[in-house]
C-alpha cells in the first residue's frame, strides 16, 4: 500500500499540472501524437515484472493481463492516430461581397484543462493509471493527475513510471503526470474540489461515481465527471431462438458470465427467457455447467466480500429459486458462479431484483408472452449494453420491445454476449444514467478524447496567429471541412 498523499501534496501537483498546460496546449497535435505513441513504446517494453507484479495484486491471470497491456498500447497508438479526426476542424472563409460581410470563422477543439483520473481496480492497466481516460485527455491536450486504485499500487507505479519517463525524454513540463493516493475519501474529495481541475474521469461502482458526480456540480465552477458506473446489462432471449439453439445460447451465456470471475462492467448479470420450448434443455444446461465451474479468487477481498453479500441479499427476496451454485471454496476471497431464476410477475413487483450483483452471479427471468417481456424491459433505468438473442422471425415480432431497449442502452447486440469492448471509432461505452453521468460520450475507442476537448471559434484572426490545424496551408497535412466539403487542399 503506498503512503496517502498529503493535501498538499495534491495541491502541489495540481498546481504543476496548471502549469504544464499552459505549455502544453499549445504543442499541435502531430506533436502530441507523437508523444502518445512514445507513451505507447514505453508501455510495451515494460518486460515481465509488469504482469507478475499485476498477478499478485489482483489474481488475474498472466494471459489476460498480457491481452490488457496489448490493449492498452493499443489505445495509446490508435487515440494518437486519430486526433486529427478527433478535433474537427470546421473554416468558413470570408466573404466581403455579402451583406453585411461574412466574417472569416475557423473552429478548432481545446483541451478543458487538468483533469483527475480515478484508476479503476479491475482493469489495472486498460482502465487504471495509463488507461483509456488517461490516454484520452492527453491527446485532448490535458495534463492528468491520477488518483491510484489502492487495489494494485504496485502496478500502478509501473504504468505511472512509462509516461514519466516518456515525459522526460520528450523534454515536456514534469507537471503533465502526476499520481496522488488515497485510500480514504478525504484525497479524492479535495481533487475534484481543486478550483484548477477543469474535468473527471471514472470507472467504477455507481456509489462512487455519483458522489464524485455530485460533488463537482455544487463547485463554484462545477465540472464535468465521466464518470461509468457499471450496468446489469439485460440479454433478451426470444422464443425461435431459444428453439432453435437452447444448449449453444446456455454455454454461450454462461462462458460471458463467469469470464473474469464476472467482473467486468459488461458483465450480463440478468437473462430474459421466455417460458416456451426449449427452455427447460436451456436451465439444465446452464445448471451442468454451473457445477462444472472452478471457483477462483477475485480482485480483491473487499470485492469477494460485497459480492458474498450482495448476492445473498438478492437470493433472500421471494421468488427467487437457486438454480445451480458452484462450489463454494474460501468466500473471503473467491467468487463461485451462481445462477437463479425468477418469474417475470414477482420481478415486477420487486425492483430490488433488478440491482447489479458484481461477479459471477446471473438472474434468469422468465416470461410468458411479448407484453411481459416488454414490461421488463421498461423497469431497466440505464444500461451499457443491452442483447437480444433472436432469429429474423423474433426480430419481426418484437420491434417495439427492441425499440424499447434501443432507449435504455449504449450498445445494443444480437445474437452475441457483450464481454469484449472492442476500441474503435463506433464502439459506444456508456449509456444513459445510472450507466454513465453523460450518455453523449464513450470512455472506449478516439471518440472517449472529446470528453475533454471544448471547441474553441476564431473570427478573423490574421493566419499567423492562427493554430497550425486552421492555417491556410494545412501544415499539418490533415482533413479539414472548409466552406462545407471536406478536404486537405490549402486554402488560397
Amino acid at each position: 500500500m503506498s503512503k496517502n498523499s498529503s493535501i498538499t501534496e495534491i495541491d502541489q501537483s495540481v498546481q504543476q499540472a496548471h502549469e504544464a498546460f499552459r505549455v502544453f496546449r499549445r504543442i499541435n497535435s502531430k506533436q502530441r501524437a507523437a508523444f502518445m505513441h512514445a507513451v505507447a513504446n514505453e508501455i510495451e517494453a515494460l518486460g515481465p515484472e509488469l504482469i507478475a507484479t499485476a498477478q499478485l495484486e489482483t489474481n488475474l491471470p498472466a494471459a489476460r493481463l498480457v491481452g490488457e497491456k496489448a490493449r492498452t498500447v493499443f489505445q495509446w497508438r490508435s487515440y494518437a492516430d486519430a486526433l486529427d479526426s478527433v478535433l474537427d476542424i470546421r473554416i468558413d472563409t470570408a466573404d466581403a461581397s455579402r451583406t453585411p460581410p461574412k466574417p472569416d470563422l475557423r473552429k478548432t477543439a481545446v483541451g478543458l484543462g487538468v483533469v483527475a483520473i480515478f484508476g479503476a481496480s479491475n482493469f489495472p492497466f486498460a482502465f487504471s493509471t495509463a488507461g483509456g481516460d488517461t490516454a484520452s485527455a492527453m491527446a485532448a491536450g490535458c495534463p492528468v493527475i491520477v488518483k491510484t486504485h489502492p487495489g494494485h499500487p504496485k502496478t500502478s507505479a509501473l504504468m505511472g513510471g512509462a509516461i514519466k519517463v516518456a515525459i522526460q525524454r520528450a523534454g515536456l513540463h514534469p507537471g503533465l503526470f502526476a499520481e496522488v493516493h488515497s485510500d480514504t475519501f478525504e484525497g479524492g474529495q479535495y481533487l475534484v474540489s481543486h478550483p484548477l481541475i477543469k474535468a473527471v474521469g471514472f470507472t467504477g461502482s455507481f456509489t462512487g461515481g455519483k458522489a464524485l458526480h455530485d460533488l463537482a456540480a455544487k463547485r463554484p465552477e462545477p465540472i464535468p465527471v465521466f464518470a461509468e458506473m457499471g450496468s446489469v446489462n439485460p440479454v433478451f432471449l426470444l422464443p425461435r431462438r431459444l428453439e432453435n439453439a437452447a444448449v449453444d445460447i446456455a454455454k454461450q451465456y454462461l462462458a460471458s458470465l463467469t469470464l473474469g470471475v464476472g467482473q467486468f462492467c459488461t458483465n450480463p448479470g440478468i437473462l430474459v427467457a421466455p417460458e416456451h420450448a426449449g427452455l427447460r434443455q436451456f436451465l439444465d444446461t446452464l445448471k451442468i455447467g454451473v457445477a462444472d465451474t472452478e471457483a477462483t479468487p477475485m480482485l480483491h477481498q473487499g470485492i469477494a466480500s460485497a459480492y458474498g453479500k450482495n448476492k445473498a441479499a438478492l437470493l433472500a427476496n421471494t421468488g427467487v429459486t437457486v438454480l445451480a451454485e458452484a462450489p463454494e471454496t474460501s468466500p473471503e476471497t473467491h467468487g463461485n458462479a451462481t445462477i437463479a431464476t425468477v418469474k417475470a410477475s414477482q420481478f415486477l413487483a420487486n425492483d430490488q431484483l433488478g440491482h447489479e450483483v458484481f461477479g459471477p452471479f446471473g438472474l434468469v427471468v422468465t416470461y410468458e408472452n411479448a407484453q411481459e417481456a416488454e414490461a421488463i424491459a421498461q423497469t431497466f433505468k440505464g444500461e451499457l449494453t443491452a442483447t437480444v438473442l433472436a432469429e429474423p422471425e423474433d426480430i419481426d415480432a418484437h420491434q417495439h420491445l427492441i425499440e424499447l431497449l434501443t432507449n435504455k442502452c449504449g450498445r445494443i447486440l444480437l445474437n452475441g454476449f457483450p464481454t469484449g469492448v472492442e476500441v474503435c471509432y463506433a464502439m459506444q461505452h456508456g449509456g444513459p444514467y445510472p450507466a454513465s453521468t453523460d450518455s453523449r460520450f464513450t470512455s472506449v475507442g478516439p471518440d472517449a478524447i472529446k470528453r475533454f476537448l471544448r471547441p474553441l471559434s476564431y473570427q478573423n484572426w490574421p493566419d499567423e496567429y492562427l493554430p497550425d490545424e486552421l492555417k491556410n496551408a494545412n501544415p499539418l497535412g490533415i482533413w479539414r471541412t472548409v466552406n462545407g466539403a471536406l478536404t486537405k487542399e490549402a486554402i488560397q
